[in-house]
């Protein structure tokens, strides 16, 4: 950076900061990913001109920002408008999406923000094996007997690999598309009950 760049971004800061607050609707299951691109998004951010720091905050069911300050609103669009941005906006695709951006000018909303928001969550824990082997053997065992008990009658006569593939594709494309993702939003609570205790924290909070 040169002795330009650097006085006006030194200006910047001492006159008029941008603090951006971008909105997602993360989709249930997918919060620790979620929280690790964010975290990960804020890291680059910061090999940018004028970045001032920034975090990542829960709020509601399924709501989530990544809060960052940038020393001028130039500054803060350059960065959005670069590919790096394009990069990272594109990893989201199938967990989190965007639902808005607001921006806010000037330092004392800043330090407000920031006492008045709760710290960054930690990502919550993995959870336990034999839970997650619960939630598979209950997605995966009633279209393996479905199948054994309709279907296999009817291909006996088929070469033993064949049918087996069959088995296997249909079982797996139930699981992944139709069952799976229906018994993670229905065992969400019990799977990572950390997180919805934080949830809990923040809703009481805001009321």
């Amino acid at each position: 950076m040169n002795a330009a760049t650097l006085h006006s971004v030194l200006d910047a800061v001492t006159s008029n900061p941008v603090t951006v607050t971008m909105a997602y609707h993360v989709v249930p299951g997918h919060e620790s990913e979620f929280h690790s691109w964010g975290w990960a998004m804020l890291g680059a951010s910061a090999q940018q001109p004028g970045f001032l720091g920034g975090g990542v905050l829960v709020d509601r069911e399924a709501e989530w920002h990544v809060v960052y300050r940038f020393a001028s609103e130039g500054m803060a669009r350059d960065w959005e408008e670069s590919p790096d941005w394009v990069r990272w906006d594109a990893r989201l695709a199938g967990f989190a999406r965007p639902t808005g951006r607001t921006s806010v000018r000037g330092s004392k909303t800043w330090f407000e923000s920031q006492t008045a928001r709760p710290a960054a969550p930690s990502p919550p824990a993995p959870p336990s094996k034999w839970k997650l082997w619960f939630v598979n053997m209950s997605a995966v065992f009633p279209p393996v007997l479905l199948f054994n008990l309709i279907v296999l009658p009817y291909l006996g006569g088929i070469n033993p690999f064949v049918r087996t593939l069959l088995l296997c594709l249909c079982v797996t494309a139930l699981v992944t598309w139709i069952l799976m993702p229906r018994l993670q939003r229905f065992f969400k609570k019990w799977l990572y009950p950390p997180l919805q205790a934080l949830r809990g924290r923040h809703k009481r909070r805001t009321a």
